[in-house]
């Protein structure tokens, strides 16, 4: 009998050991596929300066709420580092500049679905700002001895901060390359409110700069919009898209559209310096597109 009981009794304990194992394993797969099926989202630099956590946690809450399924938001270092990601599906959407963008759409299908309003239209500008202490008003004026100038572009994949002014530079006959140009210098800040910056801290004469950021750090308080001047001004541009994975199902697109045009928090709104978001399409970006293939960008 206490043989019988002894074998019961580890019997019993190997049914509950195997019990809590399986359930431990069980969790552990939950946990697996909680990880899995999270929907992650990368996001720009758009600045180098500005808090995004808060905005950040508060919209992964609104995805996760709306889309039912854990939701993580990275914001990466650099404009690249999105694309990647992005072609190495290691995320589920993007937000990303138009030349990104169009890059991402070109090599892994990547679809936009949504862009910002910023005053509630859909457009910004390219801007190139100097100082007020310089004598020029116009792109003309800046150009009459370019050999006196020193540029600042933004980031190289920057659409405003790069490839925009930097056609127009080239049509003007002062810019091939960062390698090859008329002026006294060319530099990539790597960011639009370090272009500012330097402006404005005369270290440079002028600089290339997104529009709605520029009025956005007006607003801030982190330029001083007395001591900066806008001297030319290109065609409208569609502002930033946010882009999902080619596989993406037509469901999960409608409700992150639905969830994002709901949105009317500021502090998610102001970290992307929005009033608003609207619906998009890849081809609000034809423009863009048409822009990198004539500098042979898709092709790098």
């Amino acid at each position: 009998m206490k043989k019988r009981f002894l074998t019961a009794a580890a019997l019993s304990t190997a049914m509950i050991l195997a019990a809590c194992g399986n359930a431990e394993d069980s969790e552990d797969s939950d946990q697996r596929s909680s990880d899995e099926e999270a929907f992650t989202i990368g996001v720009i630099p758009a600045q180098t300066e500005g808090e995004m956590e808060g905005a950040m946690n508060k919209l992964q809450d609104i995805l996760t709420e709306e889309l039912g399924r854990e939701t993580k938001i990275d914001v990466y270092p650099d404009y690249n580092g999105v694309v990647e990601a992005m072609n190495y599906d290691q995320i589920d959407m993007a937000y990303l500049g138009p030349l990104t963008y169009v890059i991402a759409q070109e090599r892994s299908d990547a679809k936009a679905i949504i862009t910002q309003l910023v005053d509630g239209e859909p457009f910004y500008h390219s801007y190139i700002i100097t100082h007020t202490d310089e004598s020029y008003e116009t792109i003309e004026d800046l150009l009459n001895d370019p050999a006196a100038v020193d540029f600042a572009f933004g980031d190289p994949n920057s659409t405003s901060g790069s490839l925009i002014p930097s056609i127009e530079l080239q049509d003007r006959g002062v810019y091939e390359s960062e390698d090859d140009y008329d002026f006294n210098t060319v530099r990539f800040t790597g960011s639009h409110d370090a272009t500012a910056l330097a402006v404005q801290n005369k270290q440079v004469t002028a600089g290339a700069i997104d529009s709605a950021i520029y009025n956005q750090l007006i607003e801030s308080g982190k330029i001083d919009e007395s001591q900066l001047k806008v001297i030319w001004e290109s065609e409208p541009l569609f502002q930033y898209p946010w882009a999902v994975t080619a596989g993406t199902d037509e469901e999960t697109i409608q409700t992150l559209q639905d969830a994002f045009l709901a949105i009317e928090d500021p502090e998610i709104l102001d970290a992307f310096g929005a009033s608003g978001f609207t619906e998009a399409t890849p081809e609000d970006y034809n423009s863009i597109l048409d822009a990198a293939e004539k500098q042979g960008i898709l092709n790098e």
